[in-house]
């Protein structure tokens, strides 16, 4: 527990803005986990699921939830999961 006045403030501000950005941080994880799961159905709509997806990462990116490198990393990595499931 925080013991100086300062330190019982920036406890207080971390808590506000965690719950803040928590519906960012869980839209981009369960939109990703929507995508995966449909390009492994084979389901016709994991297009839009993945384009969902990045949409959801781009927007945690822009408010510094996830780093921008791994929004792009994700991004990367399902439009490639997206081209394999395609070809095959």
């Amino acid at each position: 527990m925080a013991n100086s006045p300062q330190a019982r403030k920036r406890a207080r501000q971390n808590d506000r803005r965690a719950a803040r950005l928590r519906p960012y941080r869980t839209r981009a994880s369960r939109a990703v986990r929507d995508a995966r799961e449909a390009i492994a159905d084979g389901a016709p709509e994991s297009a839009e699921l993945v384009r969902d997806a990045q949409s959801a990462l781009d927007r945690a990116a822009r408010r510094r939830i996830i780093h921008p490198n791994a929004a792009a990393r994700r991004k990367s990595r399902l439009a490639e999961q997206l081209r394999e499931s395609a070809a095959d």
